[in-house]
């Protein structure tokens, strides 16, 4: 009997995350915070949930759907900018205390690379995390929340710039004015290579360790951005550049490139 998989978050990730496990034969139950997606989640074959996740109070049947699950996956994105500014940390306190209440021992929780800061050079898995934005400091939280407790198998999965068939950054770089860092390597992932990284841990039981999921490519933004934005017919993002050789970071998927596996899907358009 397949496993029985919850995605919290059935956002521009988690649909199309949910479609694949079905088609890997999971049990699928997914959660939205809309009721218009409810029947677009059934559609998909997907068990719909109406939850949302608040700093003080988790509505709807948030036991109902963790009974129903082997493994949680966390796909909840920190809202810390202009009105929407809430405490990521206080939201997954809550989730994590309802998971300890129900029969849930694995987790997969989705983080960013944002969690390295401003670091130089090559960052692994080994890298101890220097956050410098508000998110990144309650990522590091919210990750330490589910690795410490030892009652739950908790795997951290830390995506660089997601990118996909409607989504890419460049289409906000083109509108902006004065960007700096011309040099300084991408750090990107493509949605399908998201997907893939999760149903690699599902299926190998990667249990209890952090991945990063970074492209292996990292050329210049100049270069990258430049080249895409021409594709696209969108201005070139004005980047500045200087002589100097960059010092950024360089975020390296060393343990799921040194378990043997690789990237399918490149992140040039």
């Amino acid at each position: 009997m397949s496993e029985k998989i919850g995605v919290l978050g059935c956002g521009w990730l988690g649909l199309p995350l949910a479609k694949r496990l079905l088609k890997d034969s999971y049990k699928v139950f997914g959660t939205t915070t809309s009721a218009d997606k409810l029947h677009a989640l059934e559609k998909e074959g997907v068990h719909p949930f109406k939850i949302s996740v608040k700093p003080t109070k988790i509505h709807g049947d948030i036991q109902g759907f963790l009974s129903q699950i082997d493994v949680l996956i966390i796909n909840v994105p920190p809202r810390l900018r202009g009105s929407q500014n809430e405490s990521f940390i206080d939201k997954m306190e809550l989730l994590h205390g309802e998971i300890q209440k129900s029969g849930v021992k694995k987790v997969i929780f989705v983080s960013s690379t944002s969690v390295y800061g401003n670091l130089e050079g090559e960052v692994t898995e080994q890298t101890l995390p220097n956050p410098v934005t508000e998110s990144g400091k309650q990522l590091v939280q919210s990750e330490e929340l589910f690795l410490s407790d030892p009652h739950i198998s908790t795997t951290i999965i830390r995506f660089g710039g997601l990118i996909g068939p409607d989504r890419h950054p460049v289409t906000m770089l083109s509108k902006k004015q004065h960007l700096t860092n011309g040099n300084d390597p991408v750090n990107l992932i493509h949605l399908e290579d998201c997907i893939h990284i999760i149903s690699i841990i599902l299926k190998n039981k990667y249990w209890g360790e952090v991945f990063n999921g970074v492209n292996p490519f990292h050329p210049p933004k100049i270069e990258y951005y430049n080249s895409e934005a021409t594709k696209r017919g969108l201005p070139l993002p004005p980047y500045q550049v200087d002589d100097t050789h960059s010092k950024a970071k360089v975020v390296i998927s060393k343990n799921f490139l040194e378990k043997g596996h690789s990237f399918t899907t490149s992140i040039i358009s």
